[in-house]
């Protein structure tokens, strides 16, 4: 009898982070895309009202991806405890594939190239190294 009810709380707590997993995966793509767009909002605000160079924009660009990825990796994954390798490439990938997506319909044009794939790598590697981070932190510190 009682080995029946431990397979049930088993079963329930594997479906319950089975759910979790895709919502932390959700919730972490959605708020990196949201601090990339209000930093390229800002990054575009400054060059408006500034002479920087032109060169620059592109390291800029790939240094708010970065920093989206892992804000939206770490923020997501902060409860979680293991497969933060996992979630945090699904994140980083998914979120460079709707970052393409939201920009490119911003800007009026979609535009398939070798960087789209570059991107998806950096976005993915980043999010990978930022999930083994933010889970192996929370185990150190607990």
């Amino acid at each position: 009898m009682k080995l029946g009810k431990l397979k049930l709380k088993k079963r329930e707590k594997s479906e319950k982070s089975g759910n979790n997993f895709w919502l932390n995966i959700v919730k972490g793509t959605l708020i990196a895309l949201s601090f990339s767009l209000v930093g390229i909002l800002i990054f575009a605000f400054i060059l408006k009202f500034t002479n920087i160079s032109e060169s620059v924009i592109t390291p800029i660009n790939q240094v708010i991806k970065g920093v989206s990825i892992f804000l939206g990796v770490f923020i997501a994954l902060k409860k979680q405890k293991e497969i933060g390798l996992v979630s945090g490439l699904l994140i980083g990938l998914i979120y460079t594939i709707f970052a393409f997506l939201v920009f490119s319909i911003l800007a009026g044009h979609f535009v398939f190239d070798i960087s789209l794939l570059i991107d998806m790598a950096f976005g993915s590697i980043i999010g990978g190294i930022c999930g083994i981070i933010s889970v192996n932190i929370k185990k150190s510190s607990v």
